[in-house]
């Protein structure tokens, strides 16, 4: 329960030195006095001292605010001490660490500035003693916390470059009076904590700066990754079709009746037209829209994989390529432009690695919610072990004795999870494995 008034000052007492006392005995005392005070100074060097080389070689700070409490606890010869850290945003002080009370309210027990004798020491930035905290009515009883029969309190703010940055208190069930050399001594534990507070600030900023500089230079490494990859593919298909009109100008080779030079030049011209569409979607990744953008539509997915295995019968005019699939539209939502350009990844895939004369196939079905579709080859496909790695950004497998880039495959399940699909490798049930993408179908209804 809180209670607010006026602020309770006191004076720390003085004797008279020479009152009703000899002279030699006077001076006796003095004497043993000024070694006391000399041992007191002394014994407060070494707690400050131990204190700042604890500050400077410790790791953890939750076990080295304990440290700096329970010293602080035995030196002062209190039950209780408490540690407290403002936050600027809400100017609220929050429990930071605790001896003698209850740990589990650390993090939990707020207090905002002026609030109790704890907010009052750091909105004034001044000590302050209590000598009776039931008779204290800027004292805030926090129950379940606080001791029970708690008496004396002594608040000192912690302060760093004239900012307040916390409160260290301490605590006694007994009455006690804290004199001119406790609250210098707890001042001077409260400016090392300051320090320490400010130090453990700095390292966090700078953490997190590094942590996004770190994030940034992985994502330009990525973004450049996956857009030359993407600008390999049409290279790939612009290069195909040059070859074979070299092939058709010289008459070497088998000349298909469909393939036509104007057939090769308009495929070629697509395929610089898509470059040219690439730059863009790379210019809008450098901007920051990344994978935006992307469809969720319903299409015919027969007619999508058709169309790119045409696009790609040139790369792959050395297999036999074999396509499969029930007749008929198959309609799945998503990106049609981007699951082609999956489809083509899958494909290049096959006639970079796949020696001359295998077969490739491909295949599409409706299976249950999914309309899915298949590229295999005959050889004996990517090891098991490798069925998921394969898809992390930068693994390389090797195969044929070439090794890729590590992007293509990555890239291919980014896509299809930014369209709600899904890619995966599995069995082709001859000894090899085979590639399945997946697309939620349009109507969603049964296979």
């Amino acid at each position: 329960m809180a209670r607010a008034g006026a602020d309770r000052s006191r004076d720390v007492p003085r004797r008279d030195a020479g009152a009703g006392r000899p002279r030699g005995a006077d001076v006796r005392s003095g004497s043993a006095a000024r070694s006391s005070a000399a041992a007191r100074r002394l014994r407060d060097l070494e707690l400050v001292h131990d204190l700042a080389r604890l500050a400077t070689l410790a790791r953890d700070w939750d076990e080295l605010m304990r440290t700096i409490i329970d010293r602080t606890a035995v030196a002062l010869g209190v039950e209780g001490v408490s540690f407290y850290l403002l936050d600027p945003a809400t100017e609220r002080l929050t429990l930071a660490a605790t001896n003698g009370l209850d740990p589990f309210h650390v993090g939990r027990v707020s207090l905002a500035l002026g609030e109790g004798v704890t907010g009052t020491a750091a909105l004034e930035r001044r000590p302050i003693e209590v000598p009776d905290v039931r008779l204290e009515p800027r004292f805030k009883w926090v129950r379940g916390y606080d001791l029970q029969d708690l008496t004396s309190m002594l608040s000192v703010p912690l302060t760093w470059n004239d900012r307040v940055v916390g409160v260290l208190n301490l605590q006694t069930k007994s009455t006690r009076r804290f004199d001119e050399h406790d609250v210098e001594l707890v001042t001077t534990i409260a400016a090392l904590l300051a320090g320490i507070v400010e130090k453990g600030r700095l390292q966090r900023e700078a953490e997190t700066q590094l942590e996004t500089l770190t994030a940034l230079d992985a994502a330009r490494a990525e973004l450049l990754g996956v857009v030359t990859h993407e600008l390999r593919t049409p290279l790939s298909v612009v290069r195909a079709y040059l070859d074979l009109l070299a092939e058709a100008g010289t008459g070497a080779g088998d000349v298909s009746p469909r393939a036509t030079i104007e057939e090769w030049h308009a495929a070629a011209t697509e395929q610089v037209t898509r470059l040219d569409r690439l730059v863009d979607s790379i210019l809008a990744s450098v901007r920051g829209e990344g994978l935006v953008g992307l469809e969720r539509r319903p299409f015919d997915v027969t007619r999508a994989a058709a169309e790119t295995i045409d696009l790609m019968a040139p790369l792959l005019r050395a297999h036999r390529l074999r396509w499969q699939h029930a007749g008929g539209a198959l309609m799945a939502t998503g990106d049609e432009a981007r699951f082609r350009q999956v489809l083509e990844h899958l494909l290049e895939n096959e006639a970079k690695y796949g020696p001359a004369g295998w077969g490739v196939s491909v295949g599409a079905w409706r299976l249950g919610q999914e309309v899915q579709v298949y590229v295999t080859d005959d050889g004996p496909g990517v090891p098991e072990e490798e069925w998921e790695r394969v898809f992390d950004a930068y693994v390389r497998v090797r195969a044929g004795g070439r090794s890729g880039s590590g992007i293509g495959l990555y890239a291919a399940r980014r896509l299809m999870d930014a369209m709600g699909g899904r890619v995966w490798i599995e069995a082709n049930g001859y000894g090899g494995s085979r590639f399945i993408v997946a697309l939620p179908a349009a109507d969603g209804g049964p296979r």
